[in-house]
């Protein structure tokens, strides 16, 4: 099979000749470009490149008006042209990648994407065949409560994509089909499942539950849970046996927003002095939300996806196949 061939070379490459692959998918509005801005940021433009799947975009705005699907339908997007470029850039190579203007809805100039030591793509279908699946190494979801996607949906399409309010609820209600058949099902294939929503009957900020599936090796967390336990009124984190959408055991990491500033950094300090190759990092770079806004569980959960992305570099492992 052609996926089986893709992650044989890349296998054959060695750790120290090609990226390390991280996928972010999930619904429009998801929080994906958040997630990924901090990494980038954390470990420097010299080391991280960021793609967004979403520029391979068949039409641009005007022209899918006058289409019978959305956005998110295969049909919308170059998926082969994608599939092929992910490919490349999995084995080190650059690519003339497509640009889609978010801002316009144009489709413009294409622009020369060169591979460094770490790529993250996040979009709305980076998972969607077994192609693009085979060129990754760590494989993300995101996976908020649809109210409140709906509502960082609204804000931002009419903050800063020109739509009103009646427009953006309308293209979700448009959407919502091609969401359930294309974009949700990805959850299947994600090693990690994330999920930003408030705790019923608890005010202040957005906590975090993270499904972390056995199909990578995660770090070892007993002690991080254990360390922060002994300094605090309010542990932030828990880490629990969860049935999967299929009935299978899942550890469910549980990253708490409520608990005071305190009490998350001896979490977040204990993480980072977990993560290998840190000289060079910026920590400082982690939880931003917008301009001005923090969130722990934000910081958190990036923690736990740098500690994947630095071993699979100094591994230099590729992940087995389903």
């Amino acid at each position: 099979m052609p996926h089986r061939i893709v992650h044989m070379l890349r296998a054959a490459r060695g750790g120290g000749r090609r990226p390390v692959m991280l996928a972010i998918a999930g619904d429009s509005a998801a929080g994906k470009t958040t997630l990924t801005r901090g990494l980038v940021r954390c470990l420097g433009a010299d080391r991280m490149t960021a793609v967004c799947v979403d520029d391979y975009h068949r039409y641009d705005r005007a022209e899918r008006a006058g289409k019978p699907f959305t956005a998110l339908h295969p049909d919308c997007n170059h998926i082969e042209i994608m599939e092929q470029h992910l490919q490349l850039l999995s084995l080190g190579e650059p690519v003339l990648k497509p640009v889609y203007d978010h801002s316009t809805g144009r489709l413009v100039r294409p622009e020369l994407v060169r591979p460094r030591d770490f790529v993250i793509v996040e979009g709305l279908l980076p998972l969607h065949t077994a192609m693009a699946r085979a060129c990754f190494d760590i494989t993300v979801y995101l996976d908020p409560p649809e109210d409140l996607r709906h509502s960082w949906k609204i804000d931002r399409d009419c903050s800063r994509r020109g739509y009103t309010e009646q427009q953006v609820r309308a293209e979700l209600t448009r959407r919502e089909p091609e969401s359930a058949a294309f974009v949700r099902p990805q959850r299947r294939w994600a090693d990690i499942v994330v999920r930003f929503a408030p705790v019923p009957g608890r005010p202040g900020p957005l906590s975090a539950e993270l499904l972390l599936r056995p199909t990578i090796d995660h770090p070892e967390l007993a002690p991080v849970i254990a360390e922060a336990a002994r300094h605090q009124r309010d542990t932030a984190l828990h880490l629990r046996l969860h049935r999967d959408t299929d009935g299978r055991p899942v550890d469910a990491l549980h990253v708490h927003g409520y608990v005071g500033s305190d009490e998350s950094s001896i979490v977040k300090n204990a993480l980072w002095d977990r993560l290998a190759d840190r000289p060079g990092l910026s920590a400082e770079a982690l939880g931003k939300v917008g301009d001005a806004g923090t969130s722990d569980p934000l910081a958190i959960t990036q923690l736990l996806l740098l500690y994947h992305l630095l071993e699979a570099r100094q591994t230099g492992e590729v992940r087995a196949l389903a």
